[in-house]
């Protein structure tokens, strides 16, 4: 294979989504004698960037501003206007950003860029000549891909999805789309359809079926959606996780009532014992309750998450929802098979990825 190759990981730092891809991929390459030399990784105001991430990766992390979604006064859905006005006050510190990834990448001497989902990454590629290859990962490439119905979701707002997804792509040699499902690639687009990134941790793990519901919320305000199922339902075990910093570790409710901080390892360990999963929809994790088998609510909270809904929902993982609708699921967790061939495609990730990073 020759020498190592030299790569530099550009992560958009909203949910946990893309920081578990980025994991995986660091190990996967160092695994087969690559190196990552650093992850800049965009920054959000509302969000720490977690202790798993940090403590997970070998490479250094540098993090710069970047664009992010701004959340409703109630924390649970995005607020368009107040993202359009936050964004654009915050335009002059942008470009700064963008400043900071030209130099960063020239300096890195990475022979490659892997860019996951980072709106700057296309911008700085398409405003200075940066000879580097560039490689954009994500789900959200999928959507443009030919044999994707987008058109036929009903869901508002893809466009301006779609305009986003294809700037993040600029100056990318590839675009490589995780599916939930086995398609053939989009030669014209560049598109190359893969298996999603799961941790070898994911892989690992022998799932149970336990007594209790799993969760993630993107945005804390839809604890109250929880908290007023959970006072009809007492009976029924609630395990959430959420990235509310003030409440400590564990916030526990009562006996039957858990709130835990975003914690990799003690929410996969959830998610293998339990007997059904809800969450706001990211990709990652649902990818993980299906290669576990586990019945999937899923509740968007924003555009881009409503797509994996409803990929997801196609694909025979789950049902969605517009709120925390706990009895939906487990009425349908009660006649859920698990999607069978799934748990192969993901296995298959490890080879497929690695021959698209490593032959440009």
């Amino acid at each position: 294979m020759g020498r190592g190759l030299k790569y530099l990981f550009i992560v958009q730092g909203e949910g946990r989504g893309h920081l578990t891809q980025a994991m995986a991929l660091e190990k996967l390459l160092s695994e087969n004698g690559h190196q990552v030399v650093g992850m800049l990784v965009g920054r959000s105001q509302a969000r720490q960037l977690p202790d798993f991430f940090v403590k997970g990766v070998s490479a250094p992390i540098r993090q710069f501003d970047s664009v992010n979604f701004q959340p409703s006064a109630e924390n649970r859905t995005v607020n368009m206007l107040k993202s359009v006005l936050y964004n654009v006050e915050k335009f002059p510190q942008y470009l700064k950003s963008i400043m900071f990834l030209k130099d960063a990448i020239r300096a890195s001497g990475a022979d490659v860029v892997v860019n996951f989902y980072e709106l700057l990454t296309g911008i700085a590629y398409f405003n200075f000549k940066i000879d580097i290859p560039n490689i954009s990962i994500g789900h959200q490439y999928l959507f443009h891909h030919d044999g994707f119905r987008m058109n036929d979701s009903g869901i508002a707002g893809t466009e301006g999805l779609m305009i986003f997804t294809r700037i993040t792509s600029i100056g990318a040699c590839k675009k490589l789309a995780l599916s939930f499902r086995e398609m053939a690639d989009d030669a014209e687009r560049h598109i190359r359809v893969v298996p999603p990134i799961l941790r070898e941790a994911v892989l690992d793990t022998v799932p149970v079926s336990g007594r209790y519901i799993h969760g993630y919320m993107l945005n804390s305000g839809f604890s109250e959606d929880v908290m007023k199922w959970h006072s009809e339902h007492p009976d029924v075990e609630l395990r959430f996780f959420w990235d509310k910093w003030s409440e400590g570790p564990v916030k526990k409710i009562d006996d039957t009532l858990s709130f835990y901080l975003l914690d990799d390892m003690e929410f996969l360990r959830q998610m293998a014992g339990c007997m059904a999963y809800a969450s706001t929809a990211g990709f990652e994790s649902v990818c993980e309750a299906m290669y576990l088998g586990k019945p999937i609510l899923m509740v968007p909270s924003h555009i881009e998450q409503k797509c994996n809904a409803y990929d997801a929902v196609s694909a025979g993982a789950g049902i969605s929802s517009d709120f925390f609708d706990l009895s939906a699921l487990l009425e349908f967790s009660e006649k859920f098979r698990p999607v069978e061939a799934f748990p192969e495609w993901a296995r298959s990730a490890r080879r497929m990825i690695l021959k698209e990073l490593v032959e440009l």
